[in-house]
């Protein structure tokens, strides 16, 4: 796979990561919310095993967002020691002389 394949590469996983960090966040809201909804509603089964499922879901929350932040900046450190920006303007030319 050459430089700027794995990187774009890299940089789509960097966009996967950070949707499912939102997904994650967006599980943890719905989650409060139902926890709320059952202050009133007083089931027992939901009272019990909610706190665990939302502990549990904001351990992976942390963890992906732990796992953004690094691939990200292996991601950038990539970038920058193979000066992707110069292999895409030379895509981009090779690109025009060829079309």
């Amino acid at each position: 796979m050459d430089k700027l394949k794995k990187f774009e590469l890299m940089e789509k996983i960097v966009r996967e990561l950070d949707d499912l960090k939102r997904s994650q966040q967006a599980v943890l809201e719905k989650i409060g919310k139902i926890e709320v909804d059952n202050i009133e509603l007083g089931d027992s089964r939901l009272e019990k095993i909610l706190p665990d499922i939302y502990q549990r879901t904001a351990e992976n929350s942390d963890a992906i967002t732990e796992l953004l932040g690094t691939f990200s900046e292996t991601t950038e450190d990539f970038g920058n020691k193979n000066n992707v920006d110069q292999l895409r303007q030379q895509q981009e030319m090779d690109g025009n002389r060829n079309g």
